[in-house]
């Protein structure tokens, strides 16, 4: 979960009778003021938003009254509809209004299945375009000030999930990455899963950084390491980071509250 989770990001889709044309726009607002924003324009038009769980609520403060909201979140053991019913809203309510959000959080190209939208609106004919967004690992990271590369410690980057679709034919997730950094999205509730795989490739001491709602007011940091971290609370939905970067983060913390 990042900056942008917290300030949301939006998809927008204007369709026009005339030609059955679909645009969907995902937007991220990070540190937005003005209302020139573009995602805050196509909230205020929209004619139906479709929205996530991590979207932030208050986005929708700047939609007319008289919009339509269709919940389609998703968190560890609840999903509300399935993405081929996401899909199939999509294009729907495209082909019926003119404004039709798409309200996400972080980056819906990053684990967020943005890419399984877009093809279902293609194969329609609906056109879709995209206003990007910051992807959620990175955006939590740097919300709490850990580094994800660091000069002489970490120059390299991994973004994996812990939740692989489990009907895929052959697994892509083996944990023999060689990243010197490892973030895993959606991977709380298989962490006692998939932790023994990674500790085949990495000592048990590398230093582990769990981020819980990051960026929103009930934000939670958990940190360990590879040896213990799965024996401690965390819930969903989090991010956890793998790597010596989480010791430059533990250093700075120290020192921060030294300024205290």
């Amino acid at each position: 979960m990042s900056l942008a989770d917290k300030y949301g990001s939006t998809s927008h889709i204007s369709s026009k009778s005339q030609n059955k044309s679909l645009s969907l726009q995902i937007s991220i607002i990070v540190f937005i003021a003005s209302f020139s924003c573009p995602a805050i324009k196509l909230l205020k038009k929209a004619d139906v938003i479709l929205y996530d769980s991590l979207a932030n609520d208050e986005l929708l403060s700047y939609a007319p009254d008289d919009v339509e909201l269709i919940y389609v979140g998703k968190r560890a053991g609840e999903h509300y509809r399935k993405q081929p019913e996401i899909n199939q809203l999509l294009i729907d309510q495209g082909k019926k209004h003119e404004t039709v959000v798409r309200l996400k959080g972080g980056d819906p190209f990053i684990f967020g299945r943005g890419g399984e939208e877009e093809l279902a609106l293609l194969e329609e004919g609906i056109n879709v375009e995209f206003v990007p967004g910051i992807n959620s690992g990175i955006g939590a990271a740097t919300s709490i000030g850990l580094p994800l590369t660091h000069r002489a410690v970490a120059t390299s980057l991994t973004l994996v999930t812990g939740h692989e679709d489990p009907e895929k034919s052959e697994k892509q997730v083996n944990w023999d990455y060689t990243a010197d950094t490892i973030v895993v999205f959606m991977g709380v509730g298989l962490l006692k899963k998939y932790i023994p795989k990674i500790l085949k490739y990495r000592s048990p001491d590398t230093p582990v950084c769990a981020i819980e709602k990051g960026t929103l007011p009930d934000q939670r940091i958990v940190t360990g390491t590879l040896a213990d971290i799965s024996e401690k609370d965390i819930r969903p939905p989090a991010l956890i980071i793998i790597g010596d970067v989480v010791n430059i983060y533990n250093k700075c913390e120290e020192l921060r509250s030294k300024l205290e």
